[in-house]
């Protein structure tokens, strides 16, 4: 599964089923970056200001929806993200140990 990170990846996706790519360094919104899964390198645009080691939205994923990275659900969306949006806190809520939201 180790794969080596090409020179000039812009962000890194760590499994094929990922919803979000993780910054390899600060994108400015507008910025166009590149998104490597596994034999095809995808260009897209930065629609917010994504900080490096942050997360970058690289498919639609829908208010209420589980978000994948490492191929496992790290949460789920608050709202409707689109693609190259920065996702974090402001629209990602964690699920793991929250009694709350067991059986969701």
């Amino acid at each position: 599964m180790a794969e080596t990170i090409k020179s000039g990846s812009d962000v890194i996706v760590m499994d094929v089923k990922d919803h979000v790519a993780t910054a390899l360094k600060d994108l400015a919104e507008g910025q166009t970056f590149y998104c490597r899964i596994q034999d095809e390198v995808k260009p897209f645009t930065a629609a917010d200001p994504i900080p490096f080691g942050h997360k970058v939205a690289i498919v639609e994923i829908r208010s209420g929806q589980d978000v994948l990275k490492y191929g496992e659900v790290i949460g789920r969306a608050t709202t409707d993200i689109q693609v190259g949006r920065h996702v974090h806190v402001h629209n990602l809520e964690g699920i793991r140990g929250r009694g709350d939201q067991a059986g969701k």
